[in-house]
């Protein structure tokens, strides 16, 4: 069967900025909901009510846009990438239109899923086009341009979204996204325009779609509800954990089976595709535990409202900026690329670290922002070079299977490590409130609802749970360095394959 996606077109510098920019504006969108939506969640609950679906709001997003990732992949290389952007980018204003005016908790939880079936596939076709247009050299610099959006999303997000819920309503929060998904449906219909257009006649895995989505999704939920929800030994949660593990294995059996799989299974035989995937997953959880707890750390134990929260992690946003940026840069200059998550996953581990051991690092404005960006640079360096050693290593058949493989990933280790840290700080705390003779404040209600659970406590309890919450973080900011050291250790045995040139490139 031909394989158009197979065939390298050059782009020009001035084509290769269009493209990039079309591409940035839909993931920047993305890339912002998965944090703007956190800071107006308790103004939500106050006037949709049914307060305890409020942590489905976030699930269902990302339950849907992270089982459809991989699927945007596999679809783009039968389809081709503009016509399946397009779609993404639609049925993402689709949702967040009717997020907007959702009247009720449910309708908001269901529209937050059509909006996460757009989602899905924002992020992993940005980083999937960029590799089509741009040679594997250069690309490292593009993808640190990608990294730094992403880095301006994960503070811009809580920012706005403290602005938008203070001074007009929650619901601006969805609207500000057509005008961004407008212009960056206008700029990609001419820009992708010279992308091929995929295969004629394209066979669709949908038995190994679903078997996918529906192992995936029983998978978070275990992740997101074992502890919580449910306890991790009760009869539910382990049914539902034999039911994911039966989907899944049913979906590796069927996709030996396929001719144009999901998820081609080939892809594990490269060394660098089957190391550089749990090196992004265990990094994506490092990652969330900066950009999701750095703000509640920020909120709850040193009292900043939601605006001043995103203000003070500029410092953050600088550093993983200059970090993916600059790293990208090195990249395209050196053609070297393992040694930039190295040198990244190690100061990420100091730096949290740094953050857990001491109670002054994190209380003092001065020596946070010393903290923070380093941080920041850390964290920069690591994401987008494991794009381009899996895109550099795969065939150009594989080009979008393979990169939203990579963005599977990361969705996996991200919604996982929020999971993970959320239970283990829910749990620390917990213990410090009962020591401190206060076990009736739930923990994980003050995470999901905010400082306004802490402002209704009389004095001297608000002291000793913020006491609590202030030795919970520093537990988890330990924890976060414990699994930047793992992913570090990963990285040793990622094997480096030289970076093609354009006319090597050309010749592949």
């Amino acid at each position: 069967m031909p394989q158009p996606n197979a065939e390298r077109v050059t782009f020009t510098h001035r084509e290769i900025l269009e493209v990039f920019s079309g591409v940035a504006l839909a993931m920047l969108m993305a890339a912002m909901d998965q944090t703007i939506v956190a800071t107006a969640l308790p103004t939500m609950a106050e006037q949709l009510g049914n307060l305890e679906d409020l942590p489905w709001v976030v699930s269902a997003y990302l339950l849907a846009s992270t089982t459809t990732t991989p699927i945007y992949g596999k679809l783009s290389d039968l389809y081709g990438r503009k016509r399946v952007l397009q779609v993404a980018i639609l049925l993402f204003l689709v949702g967040s239109v009717l997020c907007a005016l959702a009247g009720s908790m449910f309708q908001l939880i269901l529209f937050r899923a059509v909006q996460g079936l757009g989602g899905g596939g924002l992020m992993a076709l940005a980083f999937t086009i960029i590799g089509d247009v741009v040679e594997p050299r250069e690309r490292g610099r593009y993808q640190g341009y990608i990294g730094g959006v992403f880095a301006l999303a994960s503070v811009a997000g809580p920012l706005l979204g403290g602005v938008f819920t203070e001074a007009l309503s929650w619901h601006w929060i969805f609207l500000i996204n057509l005008p961004i998904g407008a212009a960056a449906l206008f700029m990609t219909r001419k820009a992708l325009a010279r992308l091929p257009m995929g295969i004629a006649h394209p066979t669709i895995d949908y038995l190994g779609a679903a078997l996918l989505m529906a192992g995936i999704t029983g998978l978070l939920l275990v992740i997101s509800r074992g502890g919580t929800a449910f306890g991790w030994t009760s009869p539910a949660l382990l049914a539902l954990a034999a039911g994911t593990a039966v989907l899944l294995g049913l979906f590796v059996w069927h996709e030996r089976r396929v001719e144009e799989p999901i998820l081609p299974l080939r892809l594990f035989r490269s060394p660098v595709f089957a190391v550089a995937n749990p090196i992004v997953a265990v990094s994506a959880m490092v990652l969330f535990a900066g950009i999701v707890f750095l703000p509640l750390h920020l909120q709850l134990v040193r009292g900043a409202g939601a605006t001043e929260s995103g203000l003070l992690l500029l410092p953050l946003v600088f550093g993983m900026t200059l970090g993916a940026v600059g790293g990208g840069r090195l990249i395209a200059r050196s053609g070297r690329y393992k040694i930039f998550p190295i040198v990244g996953l190690a100061l990420a581990a100091l730096m949290f670290l740094a953050l857990g051991v001491s109670d002054r690092v994190a209380g003092d404005a001065l020596l946070s922002t010393l903290v923070l960006v380093p941080l920041g640079i850390g964290l920069g360096l690591v994401m987008p070079v494991m794009t381009v050693a899996v895109q550099n290593a795969v065939d150009r058949r594989d080009l979008g299977a393979a990169t939203a493989a990579v963005g599977f990933f990361r969705s996996l280790g991200g919604t996982a490590g929020v999971a993970l840290f959320g239970a283990v700080l829910s749990a620390d705390v917990g213990r410090h409130l009962g020591a401190a003779g206060l076990p009736g404040i739930d923990a994980r209600d003050v995470l999901e609802r905010g400082t306004v659970v802490l402002q209704g406590l009389p004095d001297h309890a608000r002291a000793a749970a913020i006491g609590a919450f202030e030795q919970g973080f520093e537990t988890l900011f330990v924890l976060a360095a414990a699994f930047a050291a793992v992913s570090l250790v990963l990285t040793l045995f990622l094997k480096e394959l030289p970076l093609r040139s354009a006319k090597a490139s050309s010749m592949a």
